[in-house]
């Protein structure tokens, strides 16, 4: 999944940082350890793309709860740790393969390894080592099933978007997006040890959700993917062609959020807040077809991001109801 920037990766000059000396007075131009260690661990975090990885392990909690049976509190726990892992995984080594790219787009110029505050060889051995040890620990703690779903996501996001697609094709985020919409099945089959029904519809949500979230993203950064000789929608294709395949993917998502009420696996409460949360996306996206400019295109990008979480939190709203009605 396309995700806007963490959080500000920018720091202070030496010169500006200050300390204290011995009667409380501050001391300019001094750079204590301390402050050099917590950049350095905020900058390990910040390569393991916590934003995208609290989507992903929150989806995952859903796919989780939502499956037919029971397990076990520890193992679920795991599950979600190996699930927030791997997603780890795969930010640090995308920030490594990306690090040109990043230091053209002012979005992403402020990351560790093109601020130059982290070798590029450190986020790539981080995510190589916890990519290793989230498939291991999930084969050998959950399921074999979930293991392998992980490794396909984990591949997939690296090989198949990051290496082969973000650059190539237009059509990067679509086809890449199927790694963004793979975590409710991993939490479902850390359950079932298989993918069902229930597991496939939570996929397509997200898969079709994927092309109008990301590039409502792209339209308004469309000079940043340009400069950087990202192909996204807008840059090759064109505002005009893009928000037409927005409105087309907006279109095929609000019918299969209903997919769970239709399948029985959610009721009418959670069918009555997809269509009043989609009925918002819907006009965001006829606001933005509408514009001649970009500028409903953040607004939709923001709200796209609500909408997901609130999809997946009315799921588990419906699923609590359902158990005292």
């Amino acid at each position: 999944m396309a995700s806007p920037a963490t959080f500000e990766d920018r720091r202070l000059p030496m010169s500006a940082t200050r300390t204290t000396g011995a009667e409380g007075q501050s001391v300019p131009g001094a750079a204590p350890e301390e402050t050099q260690h917590r950049f350095r661990i905020a900058d390990y975090g910040v390569i393991l793309k916590p934003r995208v990885m609290s989507l992903v392990v929150f989806t995952a909690c859903v796919g989780l709860i939502l499956a037919p049976g029971t397990i076990a509190p520890a193992t679920a726990a795991i599950a979600i740790l190996c699930i927030a892992a791997g997603a780890g995984a795969s930010g640090a080594i995308n920030m490594w393969y990306d690090q040109d790219i990043d230091r053209v787009m002012r979005r992403t110029m402020g990351r560790p390894i093109p601020a130059g505050r982290m070798r590029p060889v450190e986020a790539l051995v981080v995510g190589i080592l916890l990519g290793i040890a989230s498939v291991g620990a999930m084969a050998l703690l959950v399921n074999a099933v979930a293991a392998g779903l992980l490794a396909l996501t984990i591949l997939y996001y690296v090989l198949i978007y990051t290496v082969w697609l973000k650059r190539r094709t237009p059509q990067n985020i679509v086809i890449g997006g199927a790694s963004g919409a793979l975590p409710p099945m991993i939490g479902w089959a850390a359950v079932t040890g298989d993918v069902g029904l229930g597991a496939s519809v939570l996929f397509a949500i997200i898969f079709l959700w994927t092309p109008p979230h990301s590039w409502a993203l792209a339209l308004y950064r469309n000079a940043d993917y340009a400069a950087a000789g990202v192909p996204m929608m807008p840059v090759v294709a064109g505002l005009r062609h893009t928000k037409r395949l927005m409105l087309a993917y907006t279109a095929l998502l609000l019918p299969a959020t209903l997919a769970p009420v239709a399948i029985g696996m959610s009721g009418w409460p959670y069918g009555i807040a997809a269509l009043a949360l989609g009925a918002l996306l819907a006009g965001h996206a006829i606001r933005l077809a509408r514009d001649p400019g970009v500028g409903p295109a953040r607004p939709m990008f923001l709200y796209s991001i609500l909408y997901l979480f609130l999809i997946f939190v009315a799921l588990l709203a419906d699923r609590v109801l359902a158990r005292f009605l």
